[in-house]
């Protein structure tokens, strides 16, 4: 019942903000278009397309805010009025009443807000679809009269994110069961993801560990900054940080006349996303526009500083390896290598035809070589492949559906910053260094050391655990040697009472025989 009045408000939503009239204008049916244009009562037809998707995300709840926050990015794939819309969603959400958030602070800390901060400023300095930043100053304590921001947690957003998601689960089970590529896109387990994403956000005390692993992981970095958390002012719904004071990322004319090489820019970005995923195997998963500023301080100018720690992602080694042995074959056109890595994962079915699929990938992926990223869509890139892997029967792995998303949120940036980057020879050097030193002989000693902790505790005990080992044979075969010596006894008292049971049997019937001869007689 809950999943069919969400339905109802969302097809409510998209009446009364005229979506239906500008899908059906972009899907060659203008006819009906025109004809829905005519239907005006209680729809918002006078703003711009852009106005009227953006304002149906931000009524429709939290997931599809995050939505059209990813699809900000992507300025390859929408007109430029709609993107400039949907990126107010990243940090221009509406505010909740600043009394609320007081409210909230006060119960998450125990004391009111006048004891903690010298002064707290009531307007809010940025928005989103989970929470909202309030610059204050600390008044006690060793960190008083530093500047923080103060992140508070929306009213609700349990309530909200579960009504969305308990519609999502039904929907990718009918998909899945009636649409064959939804069974192979999983959907059920990218549903499951994203709640435990999205609840995760939720946590705010989870986003502060989050936080201080990447300032670990970037200590002393030049290129990368990350604030660092008061942690005695944190809890699951309002956190503390420390200010960081740069410009956002997508003002570049700004970024421009501050002195910032923005083409330097851009290949540090995707230094820092290639480091995350590779180096440390945990990356920051949410790198929009809104998440990024660029620092002006002398000590580290043109640094990043990343924001926003809610959504995070990690992979294994098996993960890094096989992602770094696709990109290097990618980059080196060795299409036959990316085929049997995908038959060698599992991704492709193994009785896949290696050349088929080869065949097919080349056919992608080779038009895009030696052009500008300017020049490239990663969407028809990412539409191609999805059409190759349904002819191929490829499982999409729930896995590194965040490392892809990141992944549109870096060219997103890298697009915006320096139209003439070419991605592949920016990232090239750089995998091919992971993987000399994973491989080769760098590799192997870094092994060494890790393992050398456990090995000095082992080695000293391997005499008595050979020993122990060997005794555990020894008492195991006696144990075995005098189990079958117990099972011989047994048989050869067993065969004794049969031989004398057959004596005295025998011995029965020879005098019953002499019984009946004396008595014939």
């Amino acid at each position: 019942m809950k999943c069919l009045l969400r339905l109802w408000t969302m097809s409510r939503v998209v009446w009364r903000f005229g979506l239906d009239e500008i899908a059906l204008s972009h899907l060659k049916y203008r006819w009906a278009a025109r004809l829905l244009l005519l239907i005006r009562r209680g729809r918002v037809f006078d703003a711009s397309r852009g106005v009227r998707i953006r304002c149906a995300f931000e009524q429709l709840g939290p997931i599809f805010v995050k939505f059209g926050q990813m699809l900000s990015t992507r300025r390859d794939l929408l007109a430029p009025d709609i993107a400039d819309e949907l990126a107010k969603l990243q940090d221009q959400v509406p505010p909740f009443d600043s009394s609320i958030a007081i409210a909230v602070i006060e119960a998450a800390l125990g004391q009111p807000v006048e004891a903690i901060f010298e002064d707290f400023e009531r307007i809010p300095k940025a928005s989103a679809s989970i929470a909202q930043v309030h610059f204050a100053r600390l008044k006690t304590g060793a960190d008083a009269g530093r500047r923080v921001a103060v992140k508070v947690l929306r009213p609700g957003m349990q309530t909200a994110i579960g009504r969305d998601l308990a519609l999502l689960r039904p929907l990718a089970r009918w998909i899945e069961r009636w649409w064959e590529d939804g069974r192979r896109l999983k959907l059920r387990e990218v549903v499951a993801e994203f709640d435990a994403i999205l609840h995760h956000e939720l946590d705010l005390m989870r986003e502060a560990a989050n936080a201080s692993q990447l300032r670990r992981n970037f200590a002393g970095s030049k290129v990368l900054q990350i604030p660092e958390m008061i942690w005695p002012l944190c809890a699951s719904n309002v956190l503390v940080m420390e200010r960081m004071e740069g410009i956002p990322i997508s003002q570049t004319e700004t970024l421009h006349r501050a002195g910032i090489d923005l083409p330097r820019l851009a290949r540090n970005g995707i230094e820092i996303f290639f480091t995350q995923v590779f180096r440390d195997g945990f990356f920051h998963a949410d790198m929009h526009p809104g998440n990024i500023l660029v620092s002006l301080n002398p000590a580290h100018s043109g640094a990043y500083i990343a924001l926003d720690f809610g959504i995070v992602g990690a992979l294994s080694d098996f993960d890094k390896n096989y992602l770094a042995q696709n990109f290097l074959a990618f980059f080196k056109r060795d299409y036959r290598r990316v085929a049997r890595l995908h038959v060698e994962s599992g991704w492709a079915p193994p009785d896949t035809r290696i050349e088929e699929l080869e065949g097919a990938i080349r056919a992608v992926c080779e038009p895009y070589f030696n052009r500008a990223l300017k020049d490239i869509s990663l969407g028809q890139v990412l539409l191609r492949l999805f059409q190759t892997s349904r002819r191929f029967q490829v499982e999409i792995q729930p896995q590194l559906s965040l490392l892809q998303k990141t992944l549109l949120n870096v060219e997103g940036l890298g697009k915006e910053l320096d139209p003439e980057l070419d991605l592949w020879k920016t990232a090239q050097p750089y995998l091919e260094r992971w993987v000399k030193e994973q491989i080769g002989w760098r590799g192997w000693l870094e092994r060494f050391r890790l393992e050398m902790p456990q090995w000095s505790r082992t080695l000293p005990q391997l005499p008595r655990l050979a020993y122990q080992a060997l005794s555990a044979k020894a008492n195991h075969s006696a144990a075995r040697n005098e189990q079958l010596m117990l099972q011989m006894l047994s048989e050869a008292r067993h065969t004794r009472r049969l031989l004398q049971l057959m004596l005295v049997s025998g011995c029965a019937a020879a005098i019953a025989g002499v019984i009946i001869y004396v008595s014939i007689k």
